[in-house]
């Protein structure tokens, strides 16, 4: 049967497929972003797969005849990269790592694929964007390879599934999906239709062969995946690397893991040499605070499993123009705003013609209401200019009324701030009859923010 080649009109944002052009797009509201694209629709073509073991995907099965295992895993040996897959890779998995350009995308995934090579592992890493002596060469600062680990240059997805059929490899990496192109598929490659089609046939050959794939994207400058959003729901687990490119930090966050929490976070640190892991994060984003400075308080943070203590610096000064200006670094900037007003009318600070500036300093993103404590108390501080003690750790989530609301795992971020030294928390008093007494360490509850305010 001939192929039938019509023209479709994709949206660039959501991936919505209409057969007319439309200047807002109905799935995500966003306006100009349906392009035209040509594309091949042949029938007889086969777009689904079956596991490697299940059988004939045509057999509907029961609950009690699944057999459920454990997932095989494969470690890394990068700690903070197996935290936030849950564990290791697992086998068969499609998994995409996204990140600003010159982040470390690539630095990260050579490690990985030095570290699982040296187990014996068969690797293929496949490049679409730099050439074989570019490769070595970034390769050379990181360390020895060995010959298990192999390298090719090719973006025709054709051409991929052959060597991929040929050398049977263990684990693949796809850098970066946006380079990668369909000859089925008529317009160019980085398009809408093209990486949905590239990611379907890496998803295929993942699944049928138990091969673990990893893929690199690129983002656009709103910081999200390039191309279509189906492409995050297409895999099975979505990575975002993020941080300051003239900084040495770096965060890997897990967004998406259907084999693991969502809500995990990886710290690296840049280096010469490659990416080093930071095994004690609250160690590292203290590090160089101020003693005896305004503004400046430590509070607790939870990502997934892990507590994170970090600084949070406040600035309120007067205006010098009619509107006062609000600024937030690292957390959201309403939520500030809301914060500030509960100061303003429960406790009686008027600031209504102040600037404010808050920072969480180490440059993590976090956004639990159980920094609110912390934020209102670092407000409170800069505005009276008066010192917090260095020691003190103070964590709860702020309601409208004024009153300080408890937070989950309140014992375990007591226990971390106690490991690092500090003698004095503060903390809701709901809480606090929850955790008993620890040596060395003032524990101190409170129901309201102007409670808080007179411990000064």
């Amino acid at each position: 049967m001939a192929t039938k080649i019509k023209t479709v009109f994709y949206c660039q944002s959501c991936g919505f497929e209409s057969s007319k052009w439309m200047g807002q797009c109905p799935g995500c509201r966003e306006w100009n972003t349906m392009v035209e694209e040509t594309v091949k629709a042949d029938k007889k073509k086969r777009t689904g797969f079956a596991p490697e073991g299940a059988g004939s995907s045509l057999s509907p099965k029961s609950l009690s005849q699944i057999e459920l295992g454990r997932e095989d895993r494969s470690d890394t040996h990068i700690g903070e990269l197996n935290r936030v897959l849950g564990g290791g890779l697992v086998r068969g998995s499609l998994t995409l790592v996204g990140g600003d350009p010159g982040i470390g995308k690539s630095t990260l995934l050579l490690q990985v694929c030095r570290n699982m090579a040296a187990d014996g592992r068969k690797i293929l890493y496949i490049s679409g964007e730099e050439s074989l002596r570019q490769i070595k060469l970034r390769a050379s600062r990181i360390g020895e390879f060995t010959d298990d680990l192999t390298f090719l240059c090719e973006t025709s997805l054709s051409d991929i599934e052959t060597v991929i059929e040929r050398t049977s490899p263990e684990i693949v990496i796809i850098d970066s999906i946006q380079t990668m192109y369909s000859e089925d598929v008529t317009s160019a490659p980085g398009s809408v239709s093209q990486v949905r089609e590239a990611t379907a046939v890496l998803l295929r050959i993942a699944k049928s062969r138990g091969i673990s794939i990893l893929i690199v994207g690129h983002v656009t400058k709103e910081g999200t995946v390039a191309g279509p959003r189906v492409l995050e729901h297409m895999v099975d687990t979505v990575l975002y690397f993020e941080g300051d490119r003239n900084a040495s930090y770096r965060i890997l966050r897990g967004v998406k893991n259907r084999f693991g929490s969502t809500n995990e976070i990886g710290v690296f640190e840049m280096r010469e040499d490659g990416l080093a892991e930071v095994e004690n994060p609250s160690e590292f984003m203290l590090d160089g605070r101020p003693g005896d400075a305004s503004g400046c308080i430590v509070t607790c943070a939870v990502t997934g499993t892990r507590p994170i203590l970090l600084e949070v610096q406040a600035l309120v000064c007067r205006t010098n123009f009619g509107f006062p200006r609000r600024q937030a670094n690292g957390t959201d900037f309403n939520r500030v705003n809301l914060l500030m007003a509960v100061l303003e009318k429960r406790v009686g600070l008027m600031m209504s013609d102040c600037d404010a500036y808050i920072n969480l300093a180490g440059g993590l993103k976090m956004q639990e209401p159980a920094l609110d404590l912390g934020i209102c108390l670092a407000v409170i501080s800069s505005f009276k200019n008066r010192p917090i003690s260095p020691d003190l750790v103070a964590f709860g989530e702020v309601g409208l009324s004024g009153e300080v609301r408890s937070v989950g795992m309140a014992e375990t971020r007591v226990a971390e701030a106690a490991k690092l030294g500090f003698k004095t928390i503060i903390l809701p008093e709901s809480a606090r009859k929850r955790i008993g007494k620890v040596k060395g360490v003032e524990i101190i509850g409170v129901s309201s923010i102007r409670d808080a305010m007179d411990l000064f």
